[in-house]
């Protein structure tokens, strides 16, 4: 049976300074008619479940730690006892949402999943979240990127770059040396694919990205994520 990959769009509500905002994550489902991984778990488990229908969940793994991506991952991976997959260096971030219980797997670069007789790489990809990680998958020609690289560039905590630099170099050292036709599969918003972003990279390089971003000047609008108005916070203690 061939491998696929599937999409599912959950959607929260925030209250940022008492105004409601509309966030919607990117849940990613690879595998067959028979077994499946899910990417990034989202917020509503029984969503996610109803995509996956009768297959089985043979792992859940998430690309970073942020609570809005991974608060249904554990209701996710216990239907069909499932292992949760995380890097270690997200573990402070799991527990924001997670404070009773640990991922099963902890990922390192260049880690191997298997489903559907393809396989997803594990590819660091730090910067967002020290953790943070892509999966690439060769044989489909696509790169589940989670908030490192989106549609509109990389990506950013409540309107911030907590370490560009880090991300960045992750960015043109791991994700741009593949294919210009590799399918970018995001947290959030629309794919789109390597060789569309690539050609903005010196620009990211020159400061584009840090030009004019004051949070004050940012529009009103919906969100993109929901971490500003999780109250999330990097530099953890004890990290």
């Amino acid at each position: 049976m061939t491998a696929r990959i599937e999409r599912v769009v959950t959607e929260g509500v925030v209250d940022v300074d008492g105004v409601e905002h509309k966030v919607e994550n990117n849940t990613w489902i690879l595998g067959d008619d028979e077994d499946v991984i899910v990417i990034d778990p989202a917020r509503d488990a029984e969503k996610i479940l109803e995509k996956v229908g009768e297959r089985e969940v043979l792992a859940v793994i998430c690309t970073h730690g942020l609570p809005d991506h991974v608060g249904a991952a554990i209701e996710v991976a216990a239907r069909d006892e499932a292992v949760v997959a995380l890097h270690p260096k997200d573990r402070p971030l799991w527990r924001l949402t997670w404070s009773e219980t640990w991922p099963d797997i902890d990922m390192e670069d260049e880690g191997l999943f298997e489903v559907a007789d393809v396989q997803l790489e594990v590819m660091s990809t730090p910067g967002v979240s020290q953790g943070g990680v892509s999966l690439y998958c060769e044989a489909l020609g696509a790169v589940f990127t989670g908030k490192t690289l989106q549609a509109d560039g990389p990506g950013k905590i409540g309107g911030e770059y907590p370490a560009l630099a880090d991300q960045l170099s992750a960015i043109g050292s791991a994700l741009f040396t593949l294919k210009h036709n590799t399918r970018v599969l995001p947290a959030h918003g629309e794919e789109t694919t390597i060789g569309d972003l690539e050609p903005q990279f010196d620009a990211w390089l020159s400061g584009s990205l840090t030009r004019g971003t004051a949070a004050e000047d940012e529009p009103e609008g919906p969100l993109t994520d929901g971490t500003r108005a999780a109250g999330i916070r990097l530099n953890l203690p004890g990290e």
